[in-house]
């Protein structure tokens, strides 16, 4: 686990105006990595860190020597460490590199982001419990549960060809489907399109095939999180999802935020990882001393929802649910490399682990449509009196996150949007 330090200092300002803003999610406490280019460009896309409304550019500021975001994220934690900190002295006020830095910036706003890194593979676990029930519920009222839910973390390899940036346009997806009363299935656009609420874990450095991560290594071997979007065609999906799981259902379209928040920032928001009395304790390779004081991350996620006669009128998004990801996930981001490797799966730098729907106890904390509108029986009244009981087309779906504690600067994951035609 990272240490506090200088970098975190709630004290510490930037010469950057926009960083010291009450409310922004990027001051310099944060440091989010990214990959950028001036809008209306063709040229390469470059490796920066988010600061207030601005970009810096690592190689213009001579912070290092590649435009390759994964070769960053394998070198080593103390490689890693030494880079934030270098970063935060030369962004500080007062720093001298203030005349040379300012000349490495551009406004984020004439920016073009693309996804942080390059994903090889895509993991999608199944750690919010609170989730997991609510949909068990749904199809298996007398066993919400799974008899291994509380034993291993579940998953399965998915694809990062469709994975793409906050921003998003993709096509409504068609499949089969069929009806619950219908003789044979039928096939065309999904009538049931949904959205997940999830963070994205980013790995770091890899591991050798055959050599597992130890849980106490694991977090060594995470660059950081993001916001993820994995939208779901649940009427797809519940004809197709047996025996082996999800396919067309969820392969058509994942949205990423442009940020990657480093574990390093993410210090001061670690909280205790517990389990409810009565729960099974994790088997030891998923069980650490470190993992139980501060494995888990306190993050609050937002989902906002903008229709298009919402957009056309000039509205702004409204908020669905808010929820905080102590509550929600069952395992953590250590325990998931721990298990995704135990079996000596070699991971890769850039590989992304998908945290599954992140949902509260509550009803206005679940991280997907299927939930709040139980399986689509309770439709919700948006402001304008429109309803929704599922996506349709024209529909923005915004996530966004962000961690503050008594005693630490507010920082914030950004956001990750997308919208369905």
């Amino acid at each position: 686990m990272t240490a506090l330090n200088a970098t975190h200092d709630p004290k510490l300002r930037s010469w950057v105006a926009s960083a010291n803003e009450a409310g922004t999610d990027f001051p310099i406490q944060n440091l989010p990595f990214g990959r950028f280019r001036a809008a209306g460009s063709q040229e390469a896309f470059r490796i920066g860190v988010a600061i207030g409304d601005q970009v810096l550019d690592l190689k213009a500021a001579g912070l290092v020597d590649t435009d390759d975001m994964n070769a960053l994220m394998s070198v080593s934690v103390k490689d890693r460490q030494a880079l934030r900190a270098s970063i935060s002295a030369g962004l500080a006020e007062g720093s001298d590199k203030q005349a040379a830095w300012s000349k490495a910036l551009l406004a984020q706003a004439a920016a073009e982001m693309t996804v942080p890194c390059r994903i090889g593979d895509y993991t999608d676990f199944y750690t919010g419990i609170h989730h997991a029930t609510t949909i068990g519920k749904l199809f298996r009222p007398d066993q919400p549960l799974m008899p291994n839910y509380k034993w291993v973390p579940i998953g399965y390899h998915g694809r990062a060809s469709s994975i793409r940036v906050s921003g998003q346009v993709f096509k409504r997806p068609q499949g089969q489907t069929k009806a619950p009363d219908a003789a044979e299935p039928s096939f065309g656009p999904s009538k049931r399109l949904d959205y997940e609420l999830e963070l994205g874990f980013v790995v770091a450095r890899g591991n050798a095939l055959g050599e597992p991560i130890a849980i106490g290594e694991a977090e060594d071997h995470l660059f950081g999180v993001t916001l993820l979007n994995d939208w779901s065609a649940r009427d797809v999906q519940a004809w197709e999802y047996q025996p082996l799981g999800p396919f067309l259902s969820k392969s058509f379209a994942s949205t990423l935020s442009q940020w990657i928040v480093t574990t390093e920032a993410l210090a001061p928001f670690r909280a205790k990882f517990e389990r409810p009395a009565g729960d099974p304790q994790p088997l030891p390779y998923l069980d650490s001393a470190a993992n139980r004081e501060s494995g888990a991350l306190d993050i609050t996620l937002e989902v906002l929802l903008q229709t298009e006669k919402m957009r056309a009128a000039g509205e702004a998004p409204v908020r669905l649910t808010r929820g905080n990801t102590t509550e929600a996930a069952y395992w953590t981001a250590a325990q998931l490399i721990a298990h995704h490797t135990v079996n000596g799966c070699n991971l890769q730098p850039g590989d992304l682990l998908g945290s599954g729907t992140l949902s509260g106890p509550k009803p206005d904390e679940a991280g997907s449509l299927i939930e709040l509108t139980q399986g689509g029986k309770q439709p919700i009244t948006l402001p304008n009196g429109e309803k929704r009981t599922f996506l349709e087309d024209g529909d923005t779906l915004v996530i966004r996150g962000y961690c503050e504690r008594a005693g630490a600067v507010r920082i914030g994951l950004g956001e990750v949007s997308g919208t369905v035609v």
